[in-house]
């Protein structure tokens, strides 16, 4: 299945055999979806581990196809001719990239339209794509588990904004619950009559009637859409967060208030240049950051997370078989990256049980970190030896990966910048991101990454026995045994990195060669 000889899933530890050369992951490799929104057609193809895909190609076209529905019931004239020559676009590259067929829906502006039947007619008719038009609750679920595909078992409430509505889903133990759609999409609410005052009663009488179905909802907050991603964007913008990373960026309740507040006060066109906004999403800003606020007010979630995953990444999680469902994103992931780019894939497996007991007392959220550095610790060996250390650094604090929090991703980075440089931290652009994390947890991110970096001098191939490593805490002693076969490998420059690794401890080297 992956090269390896079959064996029973426990003999590969904590997070079993990697399934994405499994026929049932391997038909997911490649699908493409097209989501005709209110704002924005988009077509997103995924590749590479069905689990954690990567984004083979991702392109939006701001259409506002439900730009002043409100007031004509009909779908915007100018939007529906730009979304038809996306999607007619959209069809040729899908074609030219052999997805299969392409998978579409259209949500709250077709569904709602008095010409939405007539505008997919003539979709299908010109380009052959049928676009399934779902409802609120059925787009609200299809969020849901795109928040799945990156959180497994996560727990909380989704709150998906588009342009002519808002849905809710809450989520528990990795199981889309109870399900609301309400028209608070900031494109409908701009054409609201009475101006601030009166948006303002309608959003909050809404929202009090959604928490009134929903019931209390104090847990995590997941927020999806392009607006709310904006939103996060100018907060971070206005705290100076050094890791410019949306998916799993955390704001408090306090924050979302102090940022609502900051786009009120301060120039439009300002705002958008400093964060990066484009014009056409800032147009619906300041409306969602209204509608947010009170969310955040209504519903006091314990925290909030910015979701990059939503009905799109739903759509391909509606087609995953359960067994591939319940694996780890970011392991699923690392492993694809070490097939595709490392010298010898599956000598990560090797190299993580050879360091693995040094970090007994890890949790198991920290063992899967060891484990993806482990995995990655060799992909980026392309890259020119003065910044290798950098490109692995990036890879981990930047890459499109789900199942990992920021801090995670600065504990990861550190751990692949250790595994290619003995130094401490010396270059000033890393210093603000590695300050996401506390002095220990930096602390043990250079020990694994020193640990790797003397691992990877004993190269013998992926399933060989190196020998074992030992570490007496009260005794300060770190012992080596090296099999026969590694000892001819443990030369005057594995032996520096073994005394460096023991000096980061710190423990006395103790080196036992078997002959």
């Amino acid at each position: 299945m992956d090269g390896e000889n079959q064996a029973n899933s426990s003999d590969w530890g904590l997070f079993g055999r990697p399934l994405f050369q499994d026929p049932k992951a391997r038909a997911l490799s490649r699908v493409g979806v097209v989501d005709v929104g209110s704002n924005s057609v988009r077509l997103v193809v995924f590749d590479g581990a069905a689990r954690s895909p990567a984004y083979f190609f991702n392109e939006k076209v701001m259409c506002g196809l439900g730009e002043g529905i409100a007031e004509t019931g009909r779908l915007n004239p100018s939007g529906r001719t730009r979304a038809l020559s996306a999607i007619r676009r959209f069809q040729r590259l899908a074609a030219g990239m052999n997805t299969g067929p392409l998978t579409a829906v259209a949500t709250a502006a077709v569904r709602e339209a008095e010409d939405g039947q007539e505008f997919r007619d003539l979709v299908e008719s010109e380009t052959g794509l049928q676009l399934h038009v779902i409802d609120g609750e059925e787009e609200a679920r299809l969020s849901a588990q795109g928040v799945l595909l990156g959180w497994p078992g996560s727990y909380g409430l989704v709150c998906d904004i588009g342009g002519s509505s808002m849905e809710l889903a809450e989520i528990s133990d990795g199981v889309v619950g109870k399900r609301v759609s309400s028209p608070l999409g900031p494109q409908r609410l701009m054409s609201v009559k009475g101006g601030k005052k009166a948006r303002k009663e309608i959003i909050r009488s809404t929202i009090q009637d959604l928490h009134a179905r929903l019931g209390p909802q104090h847990n995590r907050l997941f927020l999806v859409g392009g607006s709310w991603r904006a939103i996060a964007r100018i907060d971070m913008e206005r705290r100076g967060y050094p890791l410019h990373v949306l998916h799993e960026y955390r704001m408090s309740r306090k924050a979302v208030t102090a940022t609502s507040e900051f786009i009120a006060r301060n120039d439009t066109e300002e705002v958008r240049n400093q964060a990066g906004v484009s014009s056409s999403r800032m147009k619906l800003v300041p409306i969602a950051s209204e509608v947010l606020k009170e969310v955040v007010r209504e519903f006091r979630p314990h925290d909030i997370a910015i979701s990059s995953y939503g009905i799109r990444e739903g759509m391909l999680y509606e087609q995953m078989p359960q067994a591939l469902r319940d694996r780890d994103p970011l392991i699923e992931a690392c492993r694809f990256a070490e097939s595709k780019d490392a010298r010898l894939p599956g000598f990560g497996r090797t190299l993580y049980e050879f360091i693995q007991p040094l970090f007994k007392s890890a949790s198991p959220e920290r063992l899967k970190l060891i484990k993806a550095a482990c995995l990655l610790h060799d992909v980026s060996w392309r890259a020119h030896p003065d910044y290798r250390a950098e490109t692995c650094f990036n890879l981990a604090t930047q890459a499109n990966l789900g199942g990992i929090r920021h801090n995670e991703r600065v504990f990861l980075g550190l751990a692949l910048l250790y595994r290619y440089s003995n130094s401490r931290i010396t270059t000033a652009r890393f210093e603000p991101i590695a300050e996401l994390i506390s002095e220990a947890d930096q602390q043990v991110a250079e020990t694994v990454g020193k640990a790797m970096r003397f691992g990877a001098m004993l190269w013998l191939q992926k399933d060989a026995h190196i020998g074992k490593m030992r570490l007496y805490p009260k005794k300060r002693i770190l012992e080596l045994t090296l099999s026969p076969d590694a000892v001819p490998l443990f030369g005057e420059v594995a032996e520096a990195r073994f005394n460096s690794l023991a000096a980061a401890f710190p423990a006395t080297p103790n080196i036992i060669l078997k002959q």
